[in-house]
């Protein structure tokens, strides 16, 4: 597969084939992810929910991301690699914004950073772009904005809604952003979003009718210690059980004195 590029995923979406993104925090998933053929791998700022057992990603520091980071370029080869932009990093002001995703930007690797928002932060995102960076958008549900919403819901389930999400869209897409993330949307309102946008808009818990679709790497491998994962999570694997039963294996055999054995020792 040959370096993943703004105009390529374009191109794509002219013609009708569908795009993988998942995420990765550290060098060894994304190894394995872009060697299979992920096209887009996002650094997520659920990097503190599945790794740094934060409740949220509200915590999640700059300089937390910066590690993730560059573990995750030093790894990837072929795919797009972007960056979430933190709580707080971006929405204070357009020369935040900058700066910080400036940081980003000079790890080697990375092509893009990601933002939450719409219309609010259309001016943001249209200041980033001037300065050379590409941004990814996202709306829907924004798990930066959990305080003020209260729940995590679908969104899109009142014609208020409908209408916000295609204002939003439009604006991110006037502003320059190269593609959008739509996240927990009634599958029935993604074609509406779409038909409003040129550019590509691509799903987490959004239906089937996305340009491609975005999943947490943990979730998809059942790696998570949540008590209930949300309705749009499939689970691939079971890695989770897998550890479990290594884990406990090794502390039987090492208790009974079963390991190490002749064959492990020197």
């Amino acid at each position: 597969m040959k370096k993943v590029t703004i105009p390529y995923l374009w191109e794509l979406k002219r013609k009708g084939e569908k795009v993988v993104l998942l995420t990765a925090y550290d060098y060894m998933m994304a190894a394995i992810e872009d060697m299979l053929g992920v096209e887009v791998i996002l650094v997520g700022d659920s990097y503190g929910t599945t790794l740094m057992g934060y409740s949220d990603t509200l915590p999640v520091t700059m300089e937390e991301m910066l590690v993730a980071t560059r573990a995750v370029a030093r790894a990837v080869k072929n795919a797009m690699l972007i960056v979430d932009m933190p709580f707080m990093s971006y929405q204070v002001s357009p020369e935040d914004a900058v700066r910080n995703a400036g940081r980003f930007m000079k790890i080697e690797g990375v092509d893009g950073v990601k933002l939450e928002g719409g219309a609010n932060i259309a001016p943001t995102v249209e200041r980033l772009v001037k300065c050379g960076i590409p941004v990814m958008g996202h709306i829907g549900l924004l798990p930066q904005s959990i305080k003020q919403v209260g729940a995590y819901r679908a969104r899109g389930r009142t014609d208020t809604e409908v209408k916000q999400l295609i204002a939003d869209a439009k604006a991110l897409e006037s502003a320059g952003a190269f593609c959008i993330i739509v996240e927990a949307v009634r599958k029935e309102v993604t074609p509406l979003i779409k038909e409003a946008v040129d550019i590509p808009v691509y799903g987490i818990g959004a239906g089937p009718h996305c340009d491609g679709q975005i999943l947490v790497v943990y979730d998809i491998l059942g790696l998570t210690l949540l008590p209930k994962v949300p309705k749009f999570v499939k689970k691939y694997a079971d890695i989770k059980s897998i550890i479990e039963a290594a884990i406990k294996q090794y502390i039987e055999e090492v208790k009974s004195g079963r390991y190490p054995d002749d064959k492990h020792s020197y």
